[in-house]
């Protein structure tokens, strides 16, 4: 089985603004870094589709969606909720990033393609039940694992998010959730103030929320630990049917936004890690979303070298 790619200049279309840091550039960097290496051409690439309302409703509050069918309607500007700009097409894009995850889900789980990346965006991680804020308005991640559990009948899924910053929309999601474990490295202190240790979950929850906070600097010793160690040895007792990773590429070396250090070859060795986890314990079903990571060039770099890891597995 070919890993699958999600990979389109639709997600050109949302335009934050002049000078915004997520930028359609991102996309049009790793289109021309995978098409120019011919690791695209080797991927299967996959359909875009539309997330629906009830989908999205399956991660988000109904007020939060009536908000944003509100407030973008074919103009420009910022989300009540938060630091989220908008262009005039960024609606349509972002049902089409949620969307798109959830048919690269239907393809692992029916077995036509082993793994996947989708090259999305806006990003999803910072966007709570009720609040669109980070860049983000749907958190494509969250509504995935729902949609995996709902549609498939998936029991447990974990989801990995090793972005520079801390994915608080995914973690209040599912913090007191026991079904879908959250595990996050990042920058501490740092945007958006949260994912201290003693953040673990609360109820059902309680314990499936695993946070790796780490000082400006800090790089694969410290992050590769951090994935072979606590979270290796939570997943020996969760056993995820579905690994999901929310893959922020501003953690590496260089990044404007953040102060990490990983390099592009530390982006294929952590994918390793977690394609041999889904390997053990998933059938090899793994997804991965793009989240974060605003130096263009380097960017597209490191998407290669994940992209890579994960057709060396497939």
């Amino acid at each position: 089985m070919k890993t699958g790619l999600l990979l389109d200049d639709t997600f050109t279309d949302h335009d934050p603004g002049d000078h915004h840091p997520e930028a359609p550039g991102r996309i049009e960097a790793i289109v021309a870094e995978l098409t120019k290496s011919g690791i695209a051409e080797s991927c299967l690439l996959l359909d875009e589709r539309s997330v629906t309302d009830d989908e999205i409703l399956l991660a988000h509050s109904d007020g939060y969606l009536k908000t944003v069918l509100r407030e973008i309607d074919g103009g420009s500007g910022q989300l009540s909720t938060g630091d989220t700009q908008f262009g005039p097409h960024s609606l349509r894009v972002a049902r089409q990033a949620s969307g798109g995850l959830l048919g690269a889900v239907d393809g692992v789980v029916s077995g036509k393609i082993k793994n996947a990346f989708c090259a999305v965006r806006p990003p999803g991680h910072h966007a709570t039940p009720d609040r669109g804020m980070g860049f983000c308005i749907f958190n494509n991640a969250a509504i995935a694992a729902r949609y995996a559990q709902q549609k498939h009948g998936l029991d447990r899924v974990v989801i990995i998010d090793w972005d520079v910053h801390h994915g608080n929309g995914t973690q209040d999601i599912f913090y007191e959730d026991g079904s879908v474990f959250y595990f996050s490295t990042h920058q501490h202190p740092w945007y958006p103030g949260t994912g201290t240790k003693d953040e673990r979950g609360l109820g059902n929850g309680k314990d499936t929320t695993l946070n790796v906070p780490l000082p400006s600097g800090s790089g694969i010793a410290e992050i590769g630990e951090a994935f072979r160690g606590p979270f290796s040895a939570k997943m020996r007792d969760f056993k995820p049917d579905l690994v999901i990773v929310s893959a922020g590429f501003d953690s590496r070396l260089g990044d404007p936004l953040g102060q990490l250090t990983l390099s592009d070859e530390n982006f294929a060795e952590l994918t390793n890690v977690l394609s041999e986890m889904a390997g053990e314990f998933a059938n090899g079903r793994l997804v991965s979303v793009l989240e974060g990571g605003y130096n263009q060039s380097g960017l597209a770099l490191a998407v290669r070298h994940h992209l890579e890891s994960l057709q060396s597995f497939s």
